[in-house]
Parts: C-alpha cells; structure tokens; sequence
C-alpha cells in the first residue's frame, strides 16, 4: 500500500503545482516567462559569462586559451601599442560614427516620420511600406550597391568626369564618410519606424490648442510635440546606435583597411590572430558599453513606452 502510494506522489505533486499555475497569478506569470527566460539562460547568458571567463586568459603558442587569470587583456585594450592607444583610438573612432549616424538618422527620420503620420491612412500605409522595402534586400547586397555607386570608375564619379565637372574621380570610397552614409542608409528605418509609432499616438488637438493660445510653430514644437514624442526618439536612437557601434559589415567593405571600428577589431583578433582571450575582452568592453546605453535609455524615457 506504502508503495502505491509512493507511486500516486509523483502524480499528485505535479497536478497540484499544474492547478497552482493554473490559479495563482504569480504562477501565470511564471508560466509565460520560464521559456524566455530559459532560452536567455542558454543563448545568451551562459556565452557570455563564456566570453567573461576567456577574457581573463591568454593565447598559448598554438592559439589555443590558456586560463592565467589575467588582466592583462584589459590592461592591454586601454594601453598604448607602440606610441599610439591604438584600441582606445579604434574604439572612441567607433562611438563617434555611432554617435554622427544617430545624429543624422534623427535629423533625416524625424520630419519623414512626422510627414507620414500626418498623411490619411491609406498614403501612410503605402510610405510606410516604401521604408520598409529595403529590407527585402540582403544588408550586403545593399552594401555592395553603394560600392558600385561609390566607386573611382563608379556612377557619380562617371556623371561627374562626363559633364566636366571634375577631372579626375573623386575619393568617395573607402573612407570614414562612405562607413558613415553605409551606416546611414542601413539604419535609417530603424529610427523613422519608433519615431512614426510615437508621433501617430500624439494627440493633434494639444497642438492645435498650443496655437490657439498664441504659441507660434517653433514654440509649439519645442514645447508640445517634441517633449510627448521624446519615448519614439530615445528608443530609435538606441536601435540605431547599438548595432552601429558594433557594425562589421559596412566598416569593412566600405571602409577598407582605413576605417577600423571594433566590430572589425573582433574580427581579426578571433579568426586571423586567433587571440581569442584579448577578443573576448575588447567584446565584453563593448558589451558594457552598449550596456550603459540602454540604462541611459531607461532612465531618460523608456519607462514611458
């Protein structure tokens, strides 16, 4: 009988914590995260402490991470090479093309998404699919695009040398202002679509209100439109930017050998040098970097999405 009921326990464990589930608020919401929060645990949070744990080692002679418990990866990454600090160089040139496409993605998406929101319903949803279309093309067949336009023997410089205006071809590629009009292109929709989710929710008649009141069109933007739509500028301004700082892509065809940003940095040092402890490093400074950001996020609006 002992056994039986032994046998029955199991049983009835799991169906009284399938009825708590079932019953208790708290068990719901248990129940709809534990499968976001079990794919965290396993695709990102174990890598990571992965890559925490490689950065503190050193490359043996064969290439391979030999854990010393070091460091000297840090020290190296803020440290000079040679007489430059070639790391802290590459990274601060890395925040400053983020920081200049956010900028220009905000000053170009921002009256676009505006213009949109303002359009009847049946023109907004066309604009709104012709900022989508470009993402039916592959990112690096859009990227080799802007190469062929971009190029010496490219379409502007072949306008230019045929209308006379210049007379030789102009450098348009590989240089930090080609990495920069790469970036922008790529992620230019990426800050129109939250500005345009936010500026479409604005209530209409606070402005119309603001100029009953005498308020004149810059006032009323400054003072009305802008502080209500400040969420869509925070959370497109960080879709932009996270991934820019990052970028491996356009820096790298865009920019040749002369533009490195720390996406390439990474790059070299996991598949050609093969110093996976000093990558793992320069990867988790990044990591904390865009870290920082998305805390600056939530604290300066994000809490109001």
């Amino acid at each position: 009988m002992a056994i039986v009921e032994q046998e029955r326990s199991p049983g009835r464990l799991a169906s009284g914590l399938l009825r708590w589930f079932r019953g208790s608020g708290t068990g719901q919401v248990l129940g709809l995260i534990s499968p976001a929060a079990l794919w965290l645990l396993i695709f990102f949070l174990i890598p990571l402490l992965m890559v925490l744990l490689v950065s503190f080692g050193e490359r043996g002679d064969a290439g391979q991470v030999v854990y010393s418990w070091t460091l000297k990866n840090y020290v190296r990454f803020f440290g000079k090479v040679g007489e430059r600090y070639l790391y802290i160089r590459i990274f601060a040139r890395s925040l400053g093309i983020a920081l200049i496409n956010t900028l220009l993605c905000l000053m170009m998406g921002y009256p676009l998404a505006y213009f949109i929101a303002r359009q009847p319903t049946r023109r907004r949803n066309a604009l709104l699919l012709l900022v989508m279309i470009p993402f039916w093309t592959n990112f690096l067949v859009r990227t080799y695009a802007w190469m062929v336009i971009l190029r010496d023997t490219g379409v502007i410089n072949n306008l230019f040398l045929t209308l006379g205006l210049i007379a030789q071809p102009l450098p348009l590629l590989y240089n930090q202002g080609a990495v920069i009009l790469g970036l922008f292109y790529g992620y230019l929709p990426f800050m129109i679509l939250p500005l345009y989710a936010s500026i479409e929710k604005l209530d209409f008649s606070l402005v119309e209100a603001a100029q009953d009141l005498g308020a004149n069109a810059l006032r009323t933007f400054l003072r009305v439109v802008l502080p209500l739509t400040t969420p869509g500028i925070v959370a497109g301004s960080i879709i932009v930017f996270i991934p820019s700082i990052g970028a491996y892509v356009t820096p790298d065809l865009m920019g040749g050998a002369k533009v490195t940003m720390v996406g390439n940095l990474l790059q070299q040092q996991f598949l050609k040098v093969r110093d996976w402890p000093f990558g793992s490093a320069a990867g988790f400074i990044l990591m904390l970097t865009v870290l920082a950001a998305t805390l600056i996020y939530f604290r300066s609006g994000g809490e109001t999405l």
